[in-house]
């Protein structure tokens, strides 16, 4: 019983260690261990190895060692223990644990720079003044997690993958030997190279995009390009892509989205209402380009062929009309919108057979709940004589309809 209880309670304090290790990891392989003399009296500069994109946090440890001395552990098997940065800055303990188990007697200054310039500086002067982190009383071991949100060396250092540790001995006599080890932790979503600016200019970019101009607003369909774009690519291989290759990515992704965001919808709910208004001015030539564009993305319901197979006979455009109301047929010929102004296309493309054919199969029948087929006729009728359209069949079509 006292095992399975030890098991269980294994078991939940372990949880929280899997869920955490989701985030990130700590990159053992990219972690930096560093073992130098420093000259009594001196000063001394490591460069450390460059960060890992997407380093959001690190962890340093500093130890000074006399002459034979030898590290116990390694900070890398330290930080197994602990699943993310949040367990190192609970309590004491946490920064405790991190602490070399040895040192030495000696003692030293040390300041961490950002900058190339600023870290040959201080090589140099000492100067310390433009550090990002500095530790002005001496010690003999120090151990310190440094995050983006917090401290100025991650922060300065975000298009620097670059950190400088400066060290300055307080050995007036002896050489003093100072080991220093560097761990990151890095976001796994950042790890890809999409931080915030990189995404931002790949929304906007999107924004210029022929589609999303068409569009009343394009963020949601934009920031779905974004993320596809991010799952497919990281940034550094998004960046060698040739310009041709972008625009494809930019394309097929947009087609993508088009659809998946109800940008479609949205877009084509919105041409329906400007063609519907430059109808009503008159101007049938932009409200066919309207309705066409919607027909060309695939997305055009039966009643948009309609529309569009009405405006084309409004204007004359005979042929056009018949073609684009047989295409709408062929997604619902039970809508009688469509027949009846399929009965007006063949009428006017001088079919009246077809025209005559249509007109007695639907005759009795309402084009919609409150509309007869003869009321429509008859009111399509008055329609082309107001546009100049005249036509001796007219009146032959009302008599069958008597």
């Amino acid at each position: 019983m006292f095992k399975k209880i030890s098991l269980l309670f294994f078991f939940f304090m372990t949880l929280p260690v899997l869920f955490a290790q989701k985030d990130g990891y700590w990159d053992k392989e990219r972690s930096t261990t560093k073992e130098v003399v420093v000259s009594a009296r001196d000063r001394i500069l490591i460069q450390i190895d460059d960060l890992p994109t997407g380093t959001t946090e690190l962890i340093y440890r500093i130890t000074l060692l006399d002459k034979n001395q030898q590290m116990a552990n390694s900070l890398v098997s330290v930080l197994k223990a602990i699943p993310d940065p949040t367990g190192i800055s609970q309590g004491s303990a946490g920064a405790v644990f991190l602490l070399s188990k040895i040192s030495g007697d000696d003692k030293c200054k040390y300041a961490i720079f950002s900058k190339s310039d600023v870290a040959t500086k201080y090589a140099t002067t000492g100067n310390t003044s433009e550090a990002c982190l500095i530790q002005d009383e001496s010690v003999s071991k120090d151990a310190k997690r440094l995050s983006m949100d917090k401290s100025a060396c991650l922060k300065s250092n975000a298009n620097s993958n670059v950190l400088w540790f400066g060290f300055e001995s307080k050995n007036w006599i002896m050489n003093q030997k100072i080991v220093l080890e560097v761990v990151p932790w890095v976001n796994y979503k950042l790890s890809r190279g999409w931080t915030k600016e990189n995404r931002k200019a790949i929304i906007d970019q999107c924004k210029t995009s022929n589609l999303a101009q068409k569009m009343p607003n394009s963020n949601d369909f934009c920031v779905c390009v974004s993320d596809k774009i991010q799952a497919q690519y990281t940034f550094q291989e998004f960046q060698k892509l040739l310009n041709e290759e972008r625009a494809k990515a930019f394309k097929d992704f947009g087609t993508l989205c088009f659809n998946e965001t109800g940008a479609s919808n949205t877009m084509n709910a919105d041409l329906r209402s400007q063609a519907t208004i430059l109808a009503k001015k008159g101007n049938y030539g932009a409200a066919i380009a309207k309705m066409n564009i919607i027909i060309n993305n695939g997305k055009g319901a039966v009643l948009d062929y309609n529309t569009l197979g009405y405006y084309y006979l409004l204007t004359k455009q005979y042929g056009k009309a018949l073609k684009v109301l047989k295409e709408g047929e062929q997604l619902d010929a039970t809508e009688l919108l469509i027949q009846l102004n399929l009965a007006h296309a063949y009428l006017l493309n001088g079919n009246y057979k077809s025209a005559k054919s249509i007109h007695k199969t639907y005759l009795n029948q309402n084009v919609n709940d409150s509309l007869s087929w003869v009321q429509k006729t008859k009111l399509d009728f008055e329609a082309f004589h107001k546009a100049g359209i005249q036509n001796d069949d007219f009146n032959a079509i009302l008599k069958i309809l008597e």
